[in-house]
């Protein structure tokens, strides 16, 4: 497997349980990945079972161009039987992967968030349809990413699975806190436009209630977003904690009382899962997302819903969990069974081999 998202630490426990299951895997890294949220160095977090190698990349953060020049010699060493390129379809990358997976004979798979349908320009649309030809299994992370694949004349099986789950023994809920002075509200990922950071402040600050809000990432609009929370009149509520490594956040987690996904949909853009909606569920964190992509999908009926771009619902959201203390138990318990339900690493592990399986990988090979 190569993966560029495997330099975070906590993604780092899917290899594990892939190893568990019995597949001999060795996961292939960069030193590290940039891009507007900021730069994520190479973790070593979760290695048991499995061999995690740091190789070089080219042109790091560029997201289409980038590529791997010593994976050719990497496959030929490791002759696998099924290779696993974690990327989209449509990246030089992943062209390059499946081309050379092809001469050691490997089966080969990519995998896909893009759940917006979009034409690329040459080569990368020569690219995308090599790889649809050379894969006759396919990774979406999600059922729009499976659609956009068929409408853009992928043929082959398509296994709708989520990139990474969590691992409920340690996204798990904190020690019992006593009834909060205020109300502490949460937000995680990139501070970028996209993703509606200044929407959760103008719905902070007309709330009826003590609150605090802890904002953990990095992204060019933070400066952006420090002043707006000025003009607001709520600086002081504010905390911008830079970006956690992934074995902090769920202490970060427990600090909350609340943790909120305010993304809003652009044209080349929309939420492909939101992941740290189901880190904060499995911490049994109430949370509110807004109707962007998959995250309602992701939430169910164990959160809070509202329509992207309106700071009156997501306050009105805010003002009931702040009210009703027994509301954020319930939706906070609520969370945490959805997450064992659906999304724990183990279960992404189990699906994932399933489909190495449906690609005719002998047992214990990977």
């Amino acid at each position: 497997m190569v993966s560029k998202a495997l330099v975070t630490g906590a993604y780092q426990r899917k290899a594990e349980e892939l190893a568990r299951l019995g597949v001999e895997l060795t996961v292939l890294i960069p030193p590290a990945w940039g891009d507007r949220r900021g730069v994520q160095p190479a973790e070593r977090v979760h290695t048991l079972g499995y061999t995690l190698r740091v190789i070089p990349l080219r042109f790091n953060g560029n997201f289409h161009l980038h590529y791997y020049p010593t994976l050719g010699a990497e496959l030929a060493a490791l002759r696998p039987d099924v290779f696993h390129m974690d990327e989209e379809p449509y990246n030089l990358a992943t062209w390059l992967a499946l081309r050379t997976a092809g001469q050691v004979g490997a089966a080969a798979t990519f995998f896909t968030w893009q759940n917006l349908y979009r034409r690329y320009p040459q080569p990368f649309a020569a690219m995308e349809r090599a790889n649809y030809r050379r894969a006759a299994v396919a990774i979406a992370g999600n059922q729009d990413a499976g659609a956009v694949l068929r409408r853009k004349g992928y043929a082959g099986t398509i296994a709708v699975i989520p990139q990474f789950g969590v691992d409920p023994a340690i996204f798990q809920p904190g020690d019992a806190r006593g009834a909060p002075a205020a109300l502490h509200i949460g937000y995680a990922g990139g501070l970028l436009p996209e993703k509606g950071v200044d929407l959760l402040l103008r719905a902070c600050a007309g709330l009826d209630a003590d609150w605090q809000l802890r904002v953990a990432g990095e992204g060019a609009e933070q400066p952006a977003l420090a002043a707006l929370a000025m003009q607001l009149g709520v600086g002081a509520r504010v905390a911008f904690l830079g970006r956690r490594a992934s074995s902090q956040m769920p202490a970060f987690y427990h600090t909350l009382d609340a943790f909120v996904l305010p993304s809003r949909t652009r044209l080349n853009w929309k939420e492909q899962f939101g992941r740290v909606l189901v880190e904060a569920m499995a911490c049994a964190v109430p949370v509110i997302g807004s109707d962007s992509g998959e995250i309602p999908n992701v939430i169910g009926d164990a959160g809070l819903v509202f329509h992207e771009d309106d700071a009156a619902a997501l306050r009105a959201h805010l003002q009931r969990l702040a009210d009703d203390p027994n509301e954020r138990r319930r939706l906070g318990e609520g969370g945490r069974q959805r997450v064992l339900a659906r999304y724990t690493m183990q279960q992404i592990a189990e699906q994932t081999l399933a489909a190495y399986q449906r690609m005719g990988a002998q047992p214990g090979r990977g």
